[in-house]
């Protein structure tokens, strides 16, 4: 209700916890089902597009056993997305620094499980952070699976922080590659400063501000 009452707009939501037990695993499948048909309905009532969804952690699953699970899970949760209006975001994480040995850490299994899905309703959530640290190639990467990414978050590489000239991406190309794409939507800051928010914050402001 506070961020309503301030004008604000809650763009995404987990749809589950924790990240680290998700859809590749069929016995977390109860937990998760029961946490969506909670959290949809919320994202309904507090008007949130966007939902976001875990691969989970491998535990020793190899990586196409992992897709074939997650596949199957989403095309049921995909269902009740679509009958809601709500996209959900599968999000890529890196499983180098920050989420060892989560699976959905590539774009290119995430591609492959969304688009196997085949539901409008269920798209991957592009973390440049993430996926700088796991493979690079940002833009290329955006230029080339747009169509698959419903939703971006950024952060400064190393250190998961504020965007500044210190971290090794440079963000206006990569935010101007994201506007030539035609995307429209959202970009998420994960925003833990190590100096004046304001100034970090404006700063970041100023420097995706390419629309």
């Amino acid at each position: 209700q506070l961020v309503v009452d301030h004008g604000l707009k809650i763009v995404t939501h987990g749809l589950h916890r924790p990240l680290e037990q998700g859809l590749s695993h069929p016995k977390y499948w109860d937990a998760i089902k029961r946490q969506s048909d909670e959290n949809l309905e919320l994202a309904v009532k507090w008007n949130i597009p966007n939902m976001i969804v875990f691969s989970g952690n491998r535990e020793g699953l190899d990586d196409e056993a992992g897709a074939e699970n997650c596949i199957k899970h989403l095309e049921i949760l995909a269902k009740d997305a679509e009958s809601a209006g709500i996209m959900l975001i599968l999000e890529l994480l890196n499983s180098k620094v920050n989420h060892p040995d989560y699976q959905c850490d590539k774009t290119e299994w995430g591609v492959k499980v969304v688009s196997a899905v085949d539901s409008p309703n269920v798209r991957l959530l592009y973390d440049i952070y993430h996926m700088q640290v796991m493979e690079g190639d940002i833009i290329q990467t955006i230029r080339d699976h747009h169509q698959w990414f419903a939703h971006y978050h950024t952060a400064g590489v190393p250190g998961r922080n504020e965007i500044d000239d210190s971290q090794e991406l440079n963000y206006r190309p990569i935010c101007e590659a994201m506007d030539a794409t035609g995307y429209t939507g959202y970009l998420g800051q994960e925003f833990i400063p190590t100096k004046d928010w304001k100034a970090s914050l404006k700063y970041a402001f100023d420097i995706c501000n390419v629309g």
